[in-house]
Order: C-alpha cells, then structure tokens, then sequence
C-alpha cells in the first residue's frame, strides 16, 4: 500500500491541530522534514518541522507508532502541529510533494480492518463514537467498539454453522430413517435461530434515534406556547415569541439531551385552517413533521378544553407516541384535564414549572422498556447492519418452514448458508466493494 496523509481535526482556529501519517514509508517521510526519534515508539517528541529546502514549517510533537501495533496495522505518525489555517497544511502539503497521497474518507479505518485490528462493525462504532452526540450514542458505540454487538453475531453465527453441520447426515444420508438429530428438531432451532435475530432486529428503532434523536414535534394550534415551550426546554432563545398568532412559519429544528438521550426537538407552524398562502406552506409543514414524528408534544393552553372542535387534533403515527401538555399553567389553575397522551402535564415556560416532569415523560414515552443509558445489550445502529441481521432472520424462517413441509434438506440448507453469508458480510469476514464503500464513505477525513 501507498502511504497516506490527512489532517484528522476540524478545520479552523484552534491551539492544536493533528495530521494522521500512515504506511510503509511514513517513518523515512517524516525523517526528509526533521531526525525520527531514536526510540520512536510511542513516545512524543518535539520536533522542528523544515521542508526540504530548508524552509521552518512549525514545531511540533511526534508519536510514532510502529506497525503492526498500531491504529491501522502499518507504521504510523501522528503529528501535533499548531493550530490555525496554515500550519498543519504546510506539513500536508510537504508530506505530499516528498510522495505521501492524501487520505479518503474513512481510509484509516478501512486499512485497520484490512489488517484485521477491527471488524466491520467495530469500524462503524468508531463512527457512531465521532458523530455522537449524546451519552447514551457513546455508550453504545465504546460497548460495539469493545466487540459486544460483534460477539453476538459470531455467536449466532456458530450456532448457523453447527446447525450446517448437523443437516449433512440428511443430505448425505437421505434413504436412512435413523439420523442422529430429527428433522422437526432441526426445524425448532431454526425457529429458535429466526426468533434471537428478529429480537436483534427490534432493537433497530432504538438504535435509529440514539443516532438521530427521537423527532419530537411540538405541535398545536397558534399561540398554544409551542414556541416558548420549545425555548424553555433548550433554556435559550431559539424561536420567536409574540402574542401575534402564526408567527412561527417554518420548523425550528433543535437537538437537545435528556438524561443522557438525544432528542431533536422541532416546532412548527400552528396547525389551523388559514387563507394566508404563506402560514398554509407552513401548516403543510407542521403536518408532514406530525406525520414522521417519534413523540409528538400536544400542546393545549390551560383553561382550553382539549375536546374542542377548534382544537387541532393531533394522532400518534405508526409507533409514536403523543404527551398532551397543558401550557401557560402560570396564568390558569385549570390543567387536570388530559387528551390523546392520556394525563395532561401543566407546564409554564415562564416559571418552569413541570418542566422537569415534561422531560421525564419524554423519556419514559420514548425509551422506557426499550433502552436505557446504562443498558449493555447490543443495539442495531446502522442501516446496513438493520438489513444484515432483518435478511438472516428471514432466511432462518424460510429454513425452519422448508424442513416442516418436507422440502429436501440439500434446498433447505440454502437458506442458512444465506443466512450465514448475510452475518459474515456484517462482521467483514467476507466483503464485497459496495458493501465496504457503504461503510467507509461516511467517515471524516483523518479517520
């Protein structure tokens, strides 16, 4: 392989940068900019950095890490320059032009599964721990990183090969009455097999708003405090308040962590019946928010029935769930009275009362049962591991019903070889391009 450079921070202002130098040739690359450390592993060094004209690059700090103990497997330098605009793309630049190319999305990664340091799914959590933004999304990717969801699936996938193993009789044998294991046993582990990935499965919508947030719409009717709420929940000024109703045209999109959750809190235009073309673009658009949402926040002003006709009527979607949140409850006393989510929650966004059993209520609404912060059991993170582990559930399923209604055993097990297939393709013991540039692709430079 070629070796490659990258600068692995943002780009910006700041007191340090980091390039990431890896490959069979970093160690002399680095030696044409200053001496290489006599002991070079592990051990930072300062350095001054000239190219080779003699030119003063920066000061630096060197740790170089010999392969194949190292992030990729292949010698590597890190290189901590000054931070800013120009010093650490001076070094680049003179790593570059000294025959160093620069690195791809996510290329340090791929060529530490290539040398095997991690598997495909340990890669993907190296991922969920950069973009992450919540404890609960680190705590999962550091349990993936750490092999816990990929010991799950070497494990169910044992289980495939030794159930593989005891089909040959049947296909080998198939005139023979007296096999070592029945054929309806065989057809119940498969059952037994399709049940622990579908349950691996089940865990996808969790894994999906751990990375995205649960979308959670503030919805209601103009001037039902959906705004103020909003503000109130996040503690600063993001949405504009008046007393003017339809002043919210556009939804306001804002994440947020909640006992170490992540949700993304939208508000939307007030959902009414308006002759305004330009409020009815933004009704539009608090429906289709409504219509996707994960939880959706009802609000209902206090001393407002929320039976009345002129209310907006607000439905769960398709596993949502709705909380009915009786706002202004600084200027009323009337808010025992409940909706669609069942018991109101009396909220002020000037006082902050009930604010803090608002936010227990999201949390329950959306998490509880499912997943908690401290939870170590794996979860399904990625699109491509959702369909990995949905296609060997399938194919376990088709197993099991092929045997039960007397399909030859040499058909029946092309179901788990395809069910096997589809678990080694998820840990990268076998890979095609497409499924490696799926995993790769989203990752920043440097990593």
């Amino acid at each position: 392989m070629d070796t490659i450079v990258a600068i692995a921070t943002p780009p910006g202002v700041a007191a340090l940068a980091v390039l990431r130098l890896s490959g069979p040739d970093a160690f002399r690359l680095i030696g044409c900019l200053t001496e290489v450390p006599s002991e070079p592993a592990r051990i930072a060094h300062l350095r001054t950095l000239r190219a080779p004209d003699g030119e003063m690059l920066d000061q630096a700090v060197l740790t170089l890490f010999p392969g194949p103990d190292s992030y990729t497997g292949e010698d590597v330098v890190e290189i901590s320059t000054h931070g800013g605009r120009l010093a650490p793309h001076l070094v680049r630049d003179a790593l570059e032009r000294l025959g160093a190319r620069r690195a791809r999305p996510g290329e340090f990664t791929q060529r530490a599964w290539l040398n095997g340091k991690v598997d495909l799914v340990q890669a993907e959590a190296v991922a969920d721990l950069v973009e992450g933004s919540s404890r609960a999304l680190h705590r999962v990717a550091l349990r993936q990183l750490d092999r816990g969801l990929s010991r799950r699936l070497a494990s169910l996938r044992s289980r495939i090969v030794g159930l593989e193993a005891r089909m040959v009789h049947h296909i080998d044998f198939p005139e023979e009455d007296d096999a070592p294991v029945a054929v309806d046993v065989l057809a119940r582990e498969g059952r037994e097999l399709a049940s622990d990935f579908e349950r691996l499965a089940a865990t996808a919508p969790v894994g999906r708003m751990l990375r995205q947030g649960v979308r959670t719409v503030i919805a209601g009717r103009p001037n039902a405090g959906k705004s103020s709420l909003l503000n109130a929940l996040i503690g600063e000024e993001r949405a504009i308040v008046t007393d003017v109703a339809g002043t919210t045209r556009d939804r306001i999109e804002v994440a947020v962590e909640i006992d170490g959750l992540p949700f993304l809190l939208i508000d939307t235009a007030g959902l009414r019946n308006t002759r305004d073309p330009v409020e009815r673009q933004g009704v539009a658009i608090a429906e289709a928010a409504v219509r996707d949402a994960d939880l959706i926040l009802h609000c209902v002003p206090v001393g407002t029935d929320p039976g009345d006709a002129d209310a907006p009527v607000v439905e769960a979607p398709a596993g949502g769930h709705v909380l009915t949140v009786r706002t202004k409850a600084d200027v009323a006393t009337d808010a025992s009275r409940g909706g669609r989510g069942g018991p109101a929650i009396p909220v002020s966004s000037v006082t902050g009362r009930g604010l803090d059993a608002l936010r227990r209520a999201m949390v329950d609404a959306s998490f509880s049962g499912r997943f908690a912060v401290d939870d170590d059991r794996p979860v399904l993170t990625r699109e491509r591991q959702i369909e990995g582990v949905g296609m060997a559930a399938r194919e376990m399923l088709q197993f099991a019903r092929a045997l039960e209604g007397g399909i030859p055993p040499e058909v029946a097990s092309s179901h788990l070889k395809s069910a096997a297939t589809a678990t080694e393709e998820l840990l990268g013991t076998i890979g095609t391009e497409d499924v490696l540039d799926r995993v790769f692709s989203d990752f920043c430079i440097g990593k």
